[in-house]
């Protein structure tokens, strides 16, 4: 029995459904939204590239090391990004949170908070785990704050880490959320989602 099992998580007009093949043209076209695969410092797919992005995460699936979800409009099913469980450790039950990217239109909206509630909520309160991860690219300024703002704690940069899309190396900033830190950030989650939008 894998650690992550399949589920659909689902609030606020926003779903997760586990990433497949059916989600292709739904994928490619979010990604061209912005034609998000231009951004250095991200992992989104180019439009050729779209199936074989779905096909490594599912062998991924497959492995036990991540589990893809297609965020998705619950109203209509159109295919606003995609979000990923990954780096699984069940021994010390720990996740990270990443693969993250929407559409350019869902950027600054309630879909990433919503997101975040949800794989927050089901990683602590179903899977029981310990600590949730983040890691991003250093010069990702946008997706540091935006862990920063969920509360998450920056646990230190490696360096020369990992080979990004132009062929440069990155290092990576790694931040963590401990179990006992939830509910406040669980709390402080509630209050930005409840808040009025300008």
């Amino acid at each position: 029995m894998a650690f992550v099992e399949p589920v659909t998580l689902s609030a606020r007009g926003v779903s997760l459904v586990p990433l497949e093949l059916g989600h292709e043209e739904g994928l490619r076209a979010a990604a061209a939204d912005g034609e998000l695969w231009n951004i250095r410092v991200t992992s989104v797919p180019e439009p050729g590239d779209t199936r074989g992005y779905i096909e490594a995460a599912l062998q991924m699936r497959e492995a036990g090391n991540r589990f893809a979800f297609a965020v998705t409009d619950a109203a209509t099913g159109t295919v606003l990004g995609s979000s990923s469980y990954h780096d699984i450790v069940p021994s010390v039950k720990r996740v990270e949170i990443g693969y993250t990217w929407y559409a350019r239109r869902c950027q600054r909206t309630h879909v990433n908070t919503t997101c975040k509630m949800l794989m927050l909520t089901h990683a602590f309160d179903t899977l029981g785990c310990h600590v949730v991860g983040w890691r991003t690219d250093n010069f990702n300024f946008a997706s540091q704050a935006a862990i920063e703002r969920l509360g998450a704690k920056k646990d230190g940069v490696i360096r020369g880490h990992a080979p990004r899309r132009d062929g440069t190396i990155r290092d990576t900033v790694i931040y963590s959320l401990r179990s006992g830190e939830w509910p406040e950030v669980r709390a402080q989650l509630q209050y930005l989602l409840d808040k009025p939008r300008p």
